[in-house]
């Protein structure tokens, strides 16, 4: 019996160590990935963002009731306002945020979570850092064991204990950089100015203007399809339909047209600031010394069936700006009845150190303004957002925006409606009319470069403001390039180096594995040790046994 015993033992026992090594993942192992840090930005002295970098910890799932020093690992639908402040609350030692390459296949419902979630966070000042990165096999691997450790624990304790001796593999997320994160002292904002000049010598300015940086949870992937890559691709189209008007000495109109692309507009928008200062305090012949009917803010208006007009001041009867809103009132009701046109009045308040709209800069030095927008309120989730990608904006509702807002331009400039054209008259039709290619390539382009302001440096962030500022020269004369320095001793804006580094994930079994892969070990030795002591005993048993069988 003992015989028959013996070998199977052994055998059974090198079965477990060769199963042990054989495992899914090696004894230790490591993989190095890209990861992108939370914004970190202070204005006017008030800090948003994560102030933290290092990470040395071990990964845990958010379905963990325990997270005190621990890396949090989340995907997409994990990431809601409750589990980000009860991973603050615990004190984890960081979150990191896996990002789909699917975005087409994400609900809408949880894009509408995480976009909420994604702004009440950056609306907060943490110490924990707060990491995005794309997801790839590795990591998904990492996300899956870290999410079955946590549901095994409502499991009983022998299958929990033998599978932490067995089968766990704990997953430590280090981010080794040591030096301390520092504010960037040299950042630049750029704003690209351009005009069509009117017929006449004392011509009123009309200024169009669109803001062209990005915002989102961390800059690197901050893409701002809709905010407000819309709101340059419709001013750019505006460039180039009415560089025709104003080509033809017959239709050129008695209004100059003053066209800005502004930088910093997700950041209180001070480059509009500093243009409004540099052209109000330094410069002399400045168009907005002149006589100003209205500046037009485009802000967001890729999406939806709604159209609000944002103003600090509701405009009154028998003003330039009160017969352009009738305009826009009829050019909606008479071509896109299906369109809800509404005008939002929101007081500047003084008060406030953060304005809402960037015509509210406008608005503070007398010269009166709007805003259009698709969004009701200024602090939608939509203005700003990792997840405001080319997938989730309508280019036929961008299109038919732009038609409404140039329609009304034309209307207005030529006084239309006092000449008794009908209400439907189409200016922008045949060879007039924008240009659905045109339109994507932008929309194309301009979501294939993070636009966030502080990648200033970055030479991608050049390659946008270039080809911008090419665009701008191709169909007007008068192209002239700001750029704002920030006062280095008092800056109205800071930002933060170290928003990208290199993580690395390392898969080492625990300490249990060691205990039981030793004890197996110290088992078979054990047998292979009682054969050899009882070797002449066991080779008695042995010859007596062939002896029987041959009898």
């Amino acid at each position: 019996m003992l015989l028959r015993i013996l070998p199977r033992a052994a055998a059974l026992l090198m079965l477990c160590v060769q199963l042990l090594h054989a495992s899914v993942l090696p004894t230790v192992s490591s993989y190095e990935f890209t990861a992108y840090r939370m914004q970190q930005y202070a204005i006017q002295q008030e800090k948003h963002g994560c102030r933290g970098a290092i990470v040395q910890a071990e990964a845990r799932s958010a379905d963990e009731p325990v997270l005190t020093r621990r890396c949090v690992i989340m995907k997409l639908p994990d990431f809601t306002v409750e589990r980000y402040f009860e991973a603050l609350r615990q004190s984890a030692a960081a979150v990191l945020l896996l990002l789909p390459k699917n975005m087409s296949a994400v609900p809408q419902d949880i894009i509408q979570t995480f976009m909420v979630s994604e702004s009440e966070a950056l609306l907060k000042d943490t110490i924990m850092p707060v990491y995005v990165t794309p997801e790839d096999e590795q990591l998904l691997y990492m996300y899956e064991e870290v999410k079955h450790a946590a549901a095994s624990r409502t499991s009983s304790i022998l299958v929990r204990v033998f599978r932490s001796m067995v089968t766990a593999t704990v997953f430590q997320i280090l981010v080794s950089n040591t030096n301390p994160i520092k504010p960037i002292t040299d950042s630049t904002i750029i704003t690209l100015e351009g005009v069509l000049p009117g017929a006449g010598e004392d011509a009123p300015t009309i200024v169009i203007t669109a803001h062209y940086d990005s915002y989102g949870l961390t800059p690197w992937l901050s893409y701002g399809a809709d905010s407000n890559g819309s709101g340059v691709i419709i001013l750019l189209e505006l460039v180039r339909l009415f560089q025709k008007l104003y080509s033809n000495p017959h239709s050129q109109p008695a209004y100059h047209l003053l066209f800005s692309l502004t930088g910093g507009g997700k950041y209180n928008f001070l480059g509009t600031k500093r243009f409004i200062e540099e052209n109000m305090d330094h410069a002399e012949t400045s168009l907005l010394h002149d006589n100003v009917a209205f500046v037009l803010c485009l802000d967001t208006l890729a999406n939806g069936d709604d159209m609000f007009l944002h103003v600090s001041r509701p405009p009154k009867p028998g003003t330039p700006q009160h017969a352009f809103v009738q305009h826009l009132e009829q050019v909606v009701s008479s071509r896109f009845p299906w369109v809800r046109f509404g005008m939002v009045h929101k007081k500047i308040n003084l008060g406030e150190s953060t304005v809402s709209w960037e015509h509210e800069r406008y608005a503070m030095r007398r010269i009166p303004g709007f805003t259009l927008s698709h969004l009701e309120d200024p602090k939608s989730e939509l203005r700003g957002s990792i997840l405001d990608t080319v997938l989730h904006v309508d280019l036929r509702k961008m299109k038919r925006n732009a038609i409404v807002i140039a329609e009304s331009l034309a209307r207005f400039m030529y006084n239309l409606s006092d000449k008794g054209s009908p209400k439907d008259i189409q200016v922008f039709k045949g060879q007039m009319e924008f240009q659905d290619s045109r339109m994507s390539s932008l929309m194309s382009f301009l979501t294939s470069i993070p636009r966030a302001t502080q990648l200033d440096k970055d030479p991608k962030h050049t390659i946008l403001v270039n080809t911008l500022e090419h665009e701008l020269r191709y169909y007007l004369h008068q192209v002239h390039r700001h750029t704002f320095r920030q006062d280095k001793r008092d800056p109205e804006l800071t930002f933060f180096d170290q928003m990208e580094q290199p993580m690395m994930m390392y898969r080492i079994k625990p300490a249990a594995f060691d205990l039981f892969l030793g004890g197996c070990i110290a088992a078979y030795l054990a047998i292979v040790y009682y054969a050899i002591e009882n070797c002449g005993y066991l080779y008695t048993k042995l010859k007596a046994a062939v002896k029987s069988k041959q009898k």
